[in-house]
């Protein structure tokens, strides 16, 4: 029973000191709560502030989408941008990279058989996304096919849609007939109808 009256004696007490440090220091107490209340405010606008900021960097129909594409054997890089899978529009850095690591770890037969290893996301904002996809391309047999990509002369191999080679080549800088060729997808039977070709037509 004492110790209860003794507790509610020191309450009061502090109680008493609180109203009086009030009454003498009115100005020191009002800016302590001030202080406070703007702090609780800075922090409602920070987390409101990182909230969109979240929300700005998520993939949307205008994010361009690069894929460099690397051939492990020789490093020769292919660059193209394509339209954004609709499967990964709204998807903020993390929900992508870990779509990225899904297909890194089941990819489809398709990429498989052309040689597919590995990929890297190289960069991600909502305006850009870099992918890095790295390929052990089979071997080149006998024969080529020169085609266009990007208006520029490439060297594929027998399957048609491998690039065994940037030549590096533009389009508009070849003959009419041979631009109709290339359009056309040229055959070439061997290394040496291909090192003449380059020959001819490299600057």
């Amino acid at each position: 029973m004492k110790i209860v009256k003794g507790i509610g004696l020191l309450c009061i007490g502090f109680l008493l000191g609180m109203k009086t440090y009030q009454f003498f220091y009115p100005g020191e107490t009002r800016e302590y709560v001030r202080e406070i209340t703007e702090s609780v405010e800075n922090q409602k606008q920070d987390s409101e502030f990182l909230s969109a900021a979240s929300v700005s960097e998520t993939l949307n129909a205008d994010t361009q989408y690069i894929l460099q594409k690397i051939d492990v054997w020789n490093q020769s890089v292919v660059e193209m941008e394509e339209s954004i899978p609709t499967m990964y529009l709204g998807m903020n850095r993390e929900q992508f990279i870990e779509a990225m690591e899904q297909y890194e770890a089941f990819p489809p037969l398709t990429e498989m058989e052309r040689g597919f290893v590995s990929l890297e996301v190289l960069s991600f904002s909502s305006q850009r996304v870099v992918v890095q996809m790295n390929y052990q391309y089979i071997q080149p047999g006998t024969s080529f096919y020169l085609a266009v990509f990007d208006n520029e002369i490439v060297v594929l191999l027998e399957d048609k849609e491998t690039i065994y080679m940037n030549t590096g080549i533009c389009l508009e800088d070849l003959p009419e007939e041979v631009q109709l060729d290339m359009i056309a997808m040229r055959y070439i039977e061997n290394e040496q109808m291909l090192y003449d070709f380059l020959e001819a037509y490299s600057s």
